[in-house]
């Protein structure tokens, strides 16, 4: 009988045999060009029945003066989702928020520093969310428009009522257009336009989100016979409070419908 004595070891969770353990020990991490990772948030809302999203003016070189996605590096010791959430808090002024990862951008040149390969994460918050951010001079909750319709893509454009159309930095317009892009697809088959409505809401408000993101006007019956057969609001046999027009029936959301996430 043959015995073959494997050592195995552990490290950070993995099992590792002798000759993994050796060639590490011999290998020159240095031998590969390393790129930088960076994380760039998406933080969107309904501001004004218009799309609109977080940005931060940039104070240093490179694009200094030009607006950017709240973002930064990802540290050595860092997980994406953990780089993510401080970003959030240092940069976007923001305590939690659900971030889901939308797309990575690599292309080369796309940072005159070095080579920057960015995560990008996405949110969509109620507009009350930004009020702590919005306390800064240098972050601005900025129009987001696009020059092309539904789901066809490309860049996009920020603006704001005293400055006009803004200048992004790097690629911020392209990161902008596919979470726009993203968002779009997301409306019809998942709950994503629920985030920014309270929980009992009128079916106006409803139609408000949804011209918000599409960029589009809805026939108002029409509207209201399709959300409705969707069969996953509820009417909660209350009325608006507080408005000087007929007050309209409130309904809620509920997960047990077609929508799914």
């Amino acid at each position: 009988m043959i015995i073959i004595d494997i050592s195995i070891m552990s490290i950070n969770g993995a099992a590792m045999s002798d000759g993994e353990q050796e060639f590490l020990e011999g290998y020159d991490p240095k031998a590969f060009d390393r790129p930088s990772v960076a994380v760039d948030l998406v933080l969107m809302s309904v501001h004004e029945r218009t799309l609109h999203a977080l940005l931060v003016r940039r104070d240093e070189q490179p694009a200094k003066g030009k607006w950017a996605l709240p973002g930064g590096f990802v540290r050595i010791d860092e997980e994406l989702d953990a780089a993510a959430k401080r970003i959030l808090k240092e940069k976007a002024h923001l305590q939690s928020a659900y971030l889901e990862q939308l797309y990575s951008f690599g292309a080369i040149g796309r940072d005159p520093r070095m080579r920057v390969i960015s995560v990008s994460y996405f949110a969509l918050l109620p507009e009350e969310k930004f009020a702590q951010a919005l306390r800064s001079d240098a972050l601005t909750l900025a129009k987001i428009t696009t020059a092309w319709t539904g789901e066809s893509g490309g860049p996009a454009e920020a603006s704001t009522e005293t400055e006009g159309r803004l200048s992004l930095a790097f690629d911020h317009a392209d990161i902008l257009g596919l979470a726009v892009k993203r968002l779009r697809g997301k409306l019809d088959y998942s709950d994503i336009a629920f985030e920014l409505l309270p929980k009992q809401f009128a079916l106006r408000e409803l139609q408000d989100v949804h011209e918000a993101i599409l960029g589009v006007s809805f026939n108002k019956p029409a509207f209201r016979r399709r959300m409705l057969d969707k069969g996953n609001l509820n009417p909660t046999g209350h009325r608006e409070e507080g408005v000087t027009f007929r007050p309209a029936e409130l309904y809620r959301f509920s997960r047990k419908g077609n929508i799914h996430g």
